[in-house]
């Protein structure tokens, strides 16, 4: 029976759903730009059985992909659960099986499996395409194939057996100059170890280099950036270890004297030329970009100086306060002798960790950032629970880091916002110019709309209404026909 009486609250628009569905030809309102053909993937969270306990971090909810395929000006929508192995035996049993995020030494003793942790995994972060394929990702585990049409589940994959690491990203890089991903896995050979595996894969998704290195303690690699000549893999803050895990505490706990540090590897290079570099205590969730000129390195990404997180107790025992992110500049000078590297604040606004950019410009220096962010000064009329988690999100923002100047589009005193993307209008656009197309959440009437904007002018063209309510979008992703054989 499924009962979520006891550890998770069945009411209100962030309850779990808990349903698969299909909608064909969508109600919009305004218009679907014409030129929009493919797919919206969304991966979110949702339970299917309740958590075991009440503290138990959304990060462990059951992958559900969604897909708004987009073609001659209307749209489809379908959703799946990934049907992982997680999601398989929890259903067989009828009951949730499976403990605290990434500790499966508090798992039911029939699916505790030590050795092999990744084999829980959720698969509920980022839809992900590599080499023509449809993945759900998490890093705690590998990915899962997806079909790209009718969403249904192939299996995990470990790319016929060329990826040794128990742990894939669910956030690799495609760099559109060489047509190379980038993927790489932490905790890679166990539990609360520091072994990080770093791979390219060619556009057969064939893996060219690969190299194995460790960090300088266990700490939550979430996402990654990518230059022409190096991949840089942020870190710290967050800590485990083996002793944590077997007295069945949650994976992650934050450490406020630990250093941050950033992992600075040469695309196809060797261990011996992986160079750490660290900071002061950062939380670093997500990266915007990054760019190489010889051996000056620039990283832009959303920072905090402290604890974002705040299902991760403080090793101290210290209380939540929640860090703002900011938009930032490190800067790594790969000439000299120091391990520093300097950081410089490019927007003082309180935003998000959400930020998107133009992709074709990965890996080169970029204009504009779009992100979405809590705007305390505009009106807000519906209501959200009390979690230091969750605010009133109201805004997208396009950032210019030449100018220095943001513009910002508000979605309404009733909605609330998550992560957007970038589509370019043609291949072959300027930086920007395109749509950016986000997900909000209509907290009055209870359902789930998709807002098209003009990215550079931030001013809506239209919205797909959707008749009900999706559980909350984690991160999305956009495909043509060039990307995925789309049907």
């Amino acid at each position: 029976m499924a009962d979520f009486s006891r550890t998770h609250p069945l009411s209100g628009f962030f309850a779990p759903t808990r349903f698969e569905a299909d909608v064909i030809d969508c109600v919009v309102t305004g218009a679907i730009p014409s030129e929009l053909d493919g797919a919206f993937y969304r991966m979110h969270g949702d339970w299917i059985y309740a958590p075991k306990f009440t503290d138990e971090p959304s990060l462990s909810a059951d992958g559900y992909i969604s897909m708004l395929r987009f073609r001659d000006g209307s749209v489809d929508y379908r959703g799946r659960y990934v049907k992982t192995d997680r999601y398989l035996r929890q259903v067989a049993a009828r009951k949730q099986l499976y403990g605290y995020y990434r500790n499966p030494y508090s798992d039911d003793p029939e699916v505790r499996d030590i050795a092999r942790p990744n084999l829980r995994t959720a698969a509920n972060t980022t839809p992900v395409v590599l080499a023509g394929k449809l993945y759900a990702t998490k890093e705690e585990g590998l990915p899962y194939e997806i079909d790209p049409n009718t969403l249904e589940t192939r299996g995990p994959s470990d790319f016929l057996g060329s990826w040794p690491s128990l742990t894939f990203t669910a956030h690799p890089k495609f760099d559109f100059f060489t047509g190379e991903t980038v993927a790489y896995g932490y905790e890679s050979t166990g539990l609360a170890t520091n072994d990080v595996h770093v791979a390219a894969f060619d556009r057969t998704g064939r893996v060219t280099w690969s190299l194995d290195f460790q960090v300088p303690y266990a700490s939550m690699l979430h996402d990654m950036a990518l230059t022409k000549d190096f991949v840089v893999i942020p870190g710290g803050g967050t800590v485990t270890s083996l002793e944590r895990l077997e007295a069945g505490r949650p994976h992650w706990a934050w450490d406020s004297k630990r250093p941050s540090y950033y992992a600075i590897i040469p695309r196809g290079g060797r261990t011996e030329d992986v160079r750490i570099f660290e900071g002061p205590e950062r939380s670093i969730v997500h990266t915007a970009n990054a760019w190489n000129d010889g051996e000056k390195l620039v990283l832009d990404a959303p920072i905090a100086d402290g604890n974002t997180w705040p299902w991760f107790e403080d090793v101290d025992g210290g209380a939540f306060a929640m860090n703002i992110f900011t938009i930032r500049r490190i800067t790594f000078d790969l000439r000299s002798n120091s391990n520093k590297p300097t950081e410089d604040v490019l927007f003082d606004r309180d935003v998000t960790s959400f930020t998107r950019i133009d992709d074709r410009f990965l890996t080169r220096p970029n204009r504009y950032i779009w992100v979405q962010y809590a705007d305390p000064d505009r009106p807000f009329h519906a209501a959200l629970p009390e979690d230091p988690r969750v605010r009133p999100v109201n805004c997208y923002g396009r950032f210019d880091l030449v100018s220095g100047t943001d513009l910002a589009w508000f979605a309404g005193p009733d909605h609330v916002l998550q992560e957007p993307l970038f589509v370019p209008r043609t291949p072959h656009a300027d930086e920007g110019d395109g749509y950016l197309i986000g997900t909000m959440h209509n907290l009055v009437e209870l359902r789930t709309e998709i807002v098209i904007l003009d990215a550079m002018k931030m001013l809506e063209i239209g919205r797909v209404i959707l008749p009900f309510r999706n559980p909350y979008q984690v991160h999305g992703t956009w495909a043509g026909p060039r990307d995925l054989a789309l049907t």
